[in-house]
């Protein structure tokens, strides 16, 4: 199946309530399972944050974390700073607008950097990989991890029909598009070698990939 592009931010208040409102408890705490797995502690950041739901279990499972999250879309924001406000790790995350393409960072100003499901908004990826590695500290955790693309639409009217059967029509609508505009694995190995990333490319789940490196002590 050929990639097919979505719009690379999610910015109508519709998208943003309606991505807020889906149930990624699952994968999200299988996200930051596999950071602890990795090593990942201290100053960490969060691109494409969307709604802010994973810092809120970052801070929560690893007691070191310091985490800032930004997003490209003022509506997602919006989510995640009420989200912030209301729990109680609010003075350990902090929400910025930024482009995951061009980041406001000094080189290795990160002890992590993860992304979850953004990857497939971006139509040529490598800017945000080459961003994500240029911020990160030498022997730092990354973690990027994104839907891969099904070998054709009936696989992927599957995975709705697996993962998203309790999800309204909107929502299953949108999943089915961000498996259809996801990469294939060895798309993405090639993706991260031409960014100048060293790190390996893991198949975790029936529908999920990441691309990642441990942390060297």
């Amino acid at each position: 199946m050929q990639r097919v592009l979505e719009p690379e931010v999610m910015d109508t208040a519709e998208e943003a309530d309606g991505y807020d409102s889906m149930d990624h408890s699952e994968p999200n705490a299988n996200f930051v399972a596999r950071l602890i797995e990795l090593g990942a502690r201290g100053r960490m950041l969060d691109i494409g944050t969307g709604p802010g739901h994973i810092p809120l279990l970052v801070c929560e499972r690893i007691p070191s974390a310091r985490v800032v999250g930004v997003d490209l879309s003022k509506h997602m924001l919006r989510h995640a700073e009420r989200h912030r406000l209301g729990s109680r790790f609010a003075d350990r995350i902090e929400f910025r607008l930024a482009d995951a393409k061009g980041l406001d960072f000094a080189d290795g100003s990160f002890d992590c950097v993860y992304s979850n499901t953004i990857l497939h908004h971006i139509p040529d990826p490598r800017p945000f990989l080459a961003e994500a590695w240029r911020v990160l500290k030498p022997g730092g955790v990354l973690l990027i991890r994104d839907l891969f693309r099904p070998s054709d639409l009936e696989r992927a009217n599957e995975l709705v029909r697996l993962h998203a059967s309790g999800a309204d029509e909107y929502q299953q609508g949108l999943f089915r598009a961000s498996l259809c505009a996801a990469f294939e694995p060895d798309e993405l190995r090639a993706l991260a070698r031409e960014a100048g990333l060293a790190a390996e490319v893991t198949l975790d789940t029936d529908r999920h990939m990441s691309l990642q490196t441990r942390a060297k002590r």
